[in-house]
C-alpha cells in the first residue's frame, strides 16, 4: 500500500535542457519559467497544472498566451510559483511565460503585448496607514 502512495505523490519532472527561462512576477508572487518545444505539458510545482489550479478560470487564464499564438499544443513548460495566493500565482505563471515566448520568437511580442500579458501588472495591496481601520477605511467619528 506504500508503494502506491509513493507513485501517487512522486512528482512529474519535465527535463529543461535547452530551454528558455524567465522570471513572471504579480502581486507578491514570483514565477520561474522553463518553456522548450514538446507536447503542451504544463507542470507546475512538480504537479500537473489541472491538479495544481482547480477553478476553470485560472486554467483558461494559464494557457491564454498559447491560445493567443494559436500554439497550445507546441510548448512544455515547467514552472516554480511561489508567494502570493492562487490568483496571483497565475497572473505571475502568465507573466513568465508570455515572456519566455518573446525570447523564443520576437515576432510574437506584438501580439502578446496587445493582450497586456508582456507587462508586469503592478496593482498589489495597498498598506495600512497609521490612524486608520484598514488602508483608506477610518474610524467612525464620534461627535459626543
Amino acid at each position: 500500500m506504500e508503494a502506491a502512495q509513493n507513485t501517487e505523490n512522486k512528482k512529474i519532472n519535465i527535463d529543461i535542457k535547452d530551454s528558455t527561462y524567465a522570471t513572471g512576477r504579480r502581486k507578491t508572487s514570483i514565477a520561474k519559467i522553463w518553456l522548450k518545444k514538446g507536447s503542451g505539458k504544463i507542470m507546475i510545482n512538480g504537479k500537473d497544472y489541472k491538479e495544481y489550479f482547480k477553478r476553470a478560470n485560472h486554467k483558461m487564464q494559464l494557457l491564454r498566451p498559447f491560445e493567443i499564438l494559436n500554439e497550445s499544443t507546441s510548448y512544455d513548460v515547467r514552472g516554480n510559483v511561489k508567494g502570493g495566493g492562487l490568483s496571483g500565482q497565475v497572473g505571475a505563471l502568465v507573466h513568465g511565460i508570455s515572456k519566455a515566448l518573446v525570447m523564443l520568437d520576437s515576432n510574437s511580442k506584438t501580439t502578446l503585448k496587445k493582450e497586456k500579458l508582456t507587462t508586469r501588472d503592478s496593482r498589489a495591496v495597498e498598506r495600512k496607514k497609521y490612524g486608520h481601520r484598514k488602508a483608506r477605511r477610518s474610524f467612525q467619528f464620534s461627535k459626543r
